[in-house]
């Protein structure tokens, strides 16, 4: 029987989803699949060291200008790479110049790491995810093409039934909640070739439907909470990523108390 790899460093780059939102824990910070990933590494390994330089709100040309090369420099075992998805959600996107992005950035990865790990994101079952869905599936076919010519490893949690399931999905309806990201740090650790914990692909019990007036309500919350903050920062140019520094910059032990607190606002 074939022993599994041991990885001695993790370093994760992206955006919200791999920032850990909207997955908050008790004193406001986020916790994340990359996190739960980490740590179940760190439960293997002594001396594990784990960095996480995601920041919510990033494009695919920030996060390869701002992460790319301070990730390849830190030369850990384990690397990576969600991003894109915030571009192909935008009204406008050239879904080729976001694959040239990707493909500079993994070219970069690639050689710098043991592993390098992409993924196909999950998506809310809706009509966003059906109206974007083109896009979506562009993107995650290149992904695979990508990964295959660099030696990286692809994640499929785009596939997943049970991560379209709008019960692993926060209020925002952009991030998943606790339950999701723990399916998600499952998923890559079965791909990393270690030994299932849980079956991350099994479907949730039937959901009750909810009375008309509680769907409106929450309709109604979602709306003046996330998404009308959200439209306001797309049409002034902004994001609740700017100015913010990365989760966890630097490559240090782990578990440890050198993550930064962050606060529970939502973006993607």
């Amino acid at each position: 029987m074939q022993t599994p790899v041991t990885y001695t460093s993790f370093v994760a780059i992206g955006d919200s989803f791999t920032e850990g939102m909207s997955d908050a824990l008790p004193d406001g910070s986020y916790r994340g699949w990359a996190d739960v990933l980490a740590g179940r590494l760190a439960a293997r390994q002594p001396d594990f060291r784990y960095a996480n330089l995601a920041v919510r709100g990033k494009l695919i040309r920030q996060i390869s200008e701002d992460q790319v090369d301070a990730a390849a420099a830190m030369g850990a075992d384990l690397v990576t790479l969600v991003g894109g998805l915030n571009d192909v959600l935008r009204p406008k996107c050239d879904v080729d110049e976001v694959c040239a992005r990707l493909e500079s950035s993994v070219r970069r990865l690639a050689p710098s790491c043991r592993q390098l790990v992409l993924m196909r994101s999950p998506a809310r079952r809706g009509p966003v995810a059906t109206r974007f869905a083109p896009r979506m599936e562009q993107l995650f076919d290149f992904v695979e093409d990508l990964a295959q010519r660099h030696g990286a490893l692809v994640v499929d949690l785009y596939g997943a039934e049970a991560l379209g399931d709008p019960r692993m999905w926060a209020d925002d309806r952009l991030h998943l909640t606790a339950e999701g990201h723990e399916r998600v740090a499952e998923a890559v650790w079965q791909r990393l070739g270690l030994p299932a914990e849980s079956d991350w692909t099994a479907p949730l019990p039937p959901a009750v439907r909810a009375g008309w007036v509680a769907r409106r309500t929450a309709d109604v919350r979602f709306t003046r909470t996330h998404l009308l903050p959200w439209i306001g920062r797309r049409l002034t140019g902004r994001s609740s990523g700017d100015g913010r520094p990365a989760k966890r910059p630097d490559l240090l032990p782990y578990p440890s108390s050198g993550a930064a607190p962050e606060t529970a606002a939502s973006d993607a």
